[in-house]
């Protein structure tokens, strides 16, 4: 069989099928329940990367087959994903259509940009990365489902909210902005006020 299959690309397929999931579930019109699933999604990524790097034997077809599925499932997670949340909370007119077929594709050259970036940098030192290059598309996990709380509690329009969200979005991930990769402190933080968003958003669905 074609592939790497070792512990290091398990967390990579569970995202998948939790995304997969996500999407379906947001289709049916319930995007809430989608939008746990892309939280659910943002914590494992923070996580695939390290398990990948405590395999010490990896081959380097196997390293450089571990960057193209952690993109491929970013772009399903983080790009397809959200896109279809958006469109299960009122994002159906020509415009907003429009916004969510930008924010994938800028999702999609964001990944594929990185790849090239990241190939090049490992063929050149094996230290850990310490700044990206434009937003990272798992910014999404967590930004959106702020933004949706924040739409539900003030009671904002959804469909604007969530079209200015998407297209700055969109508009970070093809900038060439240099975001400095989350030290422990950043990434508890993060993890707080996801466990926050998902306690809320819980309560939302149940």
């Amino acid at each position: 069989m074609i592939g790497v299959y070792d512990y290091t690309v398990i967390a990579t397929y569970l995202a998948l099928i939790i995304s997969i999931q996500g999407i379906f579930i947001s289709a049916s019109g319930r995007p809430e329940v989608g939008l746990l699933c892309l939280m659910m999604c943002g914590m494992i990524d923070t996580f695939d990367g390290r398990i990948a790097r405590s395999k010490k034997d990896r081959t380097e077809e196997g390293k450089l087959f571990g960057i193209q599925i952690d993109s491929l499932n970013d772009l399903v997670c983080f790009g397809v994903l959200p896109s279809v949340i958006g469109f299960s909370m009122g994002m159906t007119g020509f415009l907003s259509r429009i916004v969510l077929s930008l924010f994938a594709i800028a999702a999609l050259i964001r990944l594929a940009y990185f790849n090239v970036l990241e190939e090049k940098r490992q063929q050149e030192t094996v230290a850990e990365r310490a700044a990206y290059l434009g937003l990272p598309v798992t910014t999404v996990s967590v930004v959106m489902p702020l933004f949706y709380l924040l739409s539900v509690y003030l009671r904002l329009n959804k469909t604007v909210v969530f079209t200015v969200l998407l297209l700055l979005l969109a508009v970070a991930f093809i900038s060439p902005l240099k975001v400095r990769k989350l030290k422990l402190p950043g990434i508890i933080l993060a993890g707080l006020l996801v466990i926050a968003e998902a306690g809320l958003m819980i309560r939302m669905v149940f």
